[in-house]
């Protein structure tokens, strides 16, 4: 199996954002959507452009020889791809069907929790390989969001009527 550089996994995180953002821009062109699941969706939709630009700034700020990685780099680089892999938006076109093809707001904010579980998983698992204290308290950061992310959306499901 081929690693991936620093570089590939930080283009992975940019995906994994872009790939937010397609979800929850298409979510919200369904008609059925009602207000209070429109609005979560907006706001969820606009961080995802926040991170994606956070993780392009990482990639040209910081000097890619100052990372400094944990561990045996190969097995750091297997894991990242098995989990990116298995990301729940792993195939192209993902994010629109599973935004597209919900039958209503329940099932479109599952999804949304699942993408975001996801995503969790990939960028904590980056924040354990990775040894750099700039990049750490950037994913530190970003993590949170995500966690923050998944208790609105879980928040949302026990509260709302969808």
């Amino acid at each position: 199996m081929e690693k991936f550089s620093i570089n590939e996994i930080i283009e992975l995180a940019v995906q994994i954002e872009k790939k937010g953002y397609t979800f929850y821009n298409k979510a919200l062109e369904r008609k059925n959507l009602n207000s209070n699941s429109a609005e979560l969706l907006k706001k969820l939709r606009d961080d995802e452009i926040v991170h994606e630009q956070t993780f392009k700034r990482m990639r040209t700020e910081l000097d890619q020889e100052e990372i400094i990685l944990s561990g045996d780099w190969q097995e750091v680089s297997n894991y990242l791809r098995t989990i990116s892999d298995s990301h729940v938006f792993s195939k192209p076109d993902a994010a629109i069907k599973l935004a597209t093809s919900a039958y209503d707001d329940k099932e479109l904010i599952e999804n949304a929790i699942q993408f975001e579980k996801d995503t969790l998983l990939f960028f904590n698992s980056m924040y354990e390989k990775i040894e750099n204290s700039a990049i750490r308290k950037i994913l530190k950061k970003i993590i949170e969001e995500e966690v923050l992310h998944v208790e609105k959306l879980k928040n949302f499901l026990a509260i709302s009527d969808v």
